[in-house]
C-alpha cells in the first residue's frame, strides 16, 4: 500500500495541536501545546486568550512536529485542518495557517469536522467495524449516531441544552473545584456514595440528552444545604451527580442496541476518558455482545492525530476544500 502522509492541524478550543498521520492510522509525530494552566485561572476557557495563544504557538508546534518525524512539509501529501465546530477565533488561527501552508507548498487542503475527528480517533488504535453506534461525549457536545459506512451518519439524538462535559465542569465550579472539573469530579466520586438523590436528566423515550436540569438540581441542593448551615459532602455529591449523568447515557445506549444491530459502540470526545462511564457502557454492551471502543487518553481529548485520521478518507475520495473556506463555530456532524 502506498504511503499517504497528512499534516493535520487542530485549534478548535484551547489545544494547539499538529500531527503527521500516515494512511489514516499511524501517527508519525504529534505535538500538542495545552493552555489549561492559563485558563484555569479564569475557571474556564477565555476565547480571546485562546486565539492569541494559538497564534503565538502554532509555528513552534509545527516545527517541533516536523522535527520529531524527521520530515519536511514538501513531503506531505495534504494539509488537513479542523474548520468547526469550536471557538471561532481559535478555529480561524488554524484554518488560516493551513490555507497558507496549502497555498505555499501547493498541497490539497482538507477541511475536517471536529466531531468526526473524535470518532475517527478510534481508527488510530482499533479498526471501525460497520454498522456501529457512535457516542460523542465532550464539553460542547453529547450526540448519538448510527453509522453504516465511512462518513455515513444518521443522527439519533443530541443534547437539548448543556452537554455532558459542560455539566461536569459547571458542577465542579459550584463545588469550588478548579477547572477542568471533569477529572476532579471523577476522582472525588471514587471516594463517595450515592447520598444525594438527584433526578435523571431526561427520560422521555427519545435519544436526546439534557443536562441543564441535573446541573440546576445540584446548584439548588448546594444552596439549600448552605442556607440550613449544612456542609456539602463533596465526594458524595460528585458520586451522585456522576451516577445520574452516566445513567442517562446508558439508558439511551440500551435503547439503541435494542433497535439497531451493530458490531461496535464507538465512544468519542473528552468525557470518554471517564473510567466510570467506560465501565457502565461495557456492562450495557455485554448483554448485546457488542464491542465498546474508546481511544486511549492521548486521543480522547482534542488532538491533531484524530483530524489526520478523519482526513484520510476524504483524501482518498479527493474531497478537498477551496482556499476560501472559512471557519464555522457551529457545525453539525451531518453537514
Amino acid at each position: 500500500m502506498s504511503s499517504t502522509k497528512i499534516l493535520a492541524i487542530e485549534t478548535s478550543c484551547d489545544e494547539t495541536s499538529i500531527a503527521i498521520v500516515e494512511n489514516g492510522t499511524k501517527v508519525l509525530a504529534m505535538t500538542t501545546n495545552t493552555q489549561i494552566s492559563t485558563h484555569a485561572k479564569y475557571g474556564g476557557v477565555v476565547p480571546e486568550v485562546a486565539s492569541r495563544m494559538h497564534a503565538e504557538n502554532i509555528t513552534i508546534v509545527l516545527n517541533e512536529t516536523l522535527e520529531k518525524a524527521n520530515l519536511k512539509l514538501e513531503e506531505m501529501d495534504a494539509i488537513a485542518v479542523t474548520y468547526g465546530p469550536g471557538l471561532l477565533g481559535s478555529l480561524l488561527v488554524g484554518v488560516n495557517f493551513a490555507k497558507t501552508l496549502a497555498y505555499i507548498y501547493n498541497k490539497p487542503l482538507i477541511a475536517v469536522n471536529h466531531l468526526i475527528g473524535h470518532i475517527y480517533a478510534n481508527n488510530l488504535e482499533n479498526k471501525l467495524e460497520f454498522p456501529l453506534l457512535t457516542l460523542i461525549v465532550s464539553g460542547g457536545h453529547t450526540e448519538l449516531l448510527y453509522m453504516t459506512d465511512e462518513y455515513k451518519f444518521k443522527l439519533l439524538g443530541e443534547t437539548l441544552d448543556d452537554a455532558i462535559g459542560e455539566s461536569f465542569d459547571k458542577v465542579a465550579k459550584v463545588l469550588g473545584l478548579p477547572y477542568p472539573g471533569g477529572p476532579i469530579i471523577e476522582k472525588l466520586a471514587k471516594e463517595g456514595n450515592d447520598f444525594y438523590k438527584l433526578p435523571l436528566p431526561v427520560n422521555d423515550g427519545t435519544y436526546n440528552f439534557s443536562y441543564s436540569g441535573l446541573k440546576s438540581s445540584v446548584l439548588n441542593l448546594v444552596n439549600n444545604e448552605k442556607m440550613h448551615g449544612k456542609e456539602i459532602r463533596k465526594e458524595d455529591l460528585a458520586y451522585s451527580f456522576q451516577k445520574r449523568a452516566v445513567e442517562e447515557v446508558c439508558i439511551k445506549i440500551n435503547k439503541a442496541l435494542d433497535e439497531y444491530n451493530v458490531k461496535q459502540l464507538v465512544v468519542a470526545g473528552g468525557v470518554s476518558a471517564n473510567k466510570y462511564l467506560k465501565e457502565k457502557l461495557e456492562d450495557v454492551c455485554q448483554k448485546y455482545n457488542t464491542e465498546v471502543t474508546i481511544p486511549s487518553i492521548l486521543y480522547c481529548t482534542d488532538n491533531a492525530a484524530m483530524i489526520g485520521a478523519a482526513a484520510y478518507y476524504l483524501y482518498q475520495k479527493k474531497i478537498y476544500a477551496d482556499l476560501d473556506i472559512d471557519a464555522c463555530s457551529y457545525l453539525n456532524i451531518c453537514d
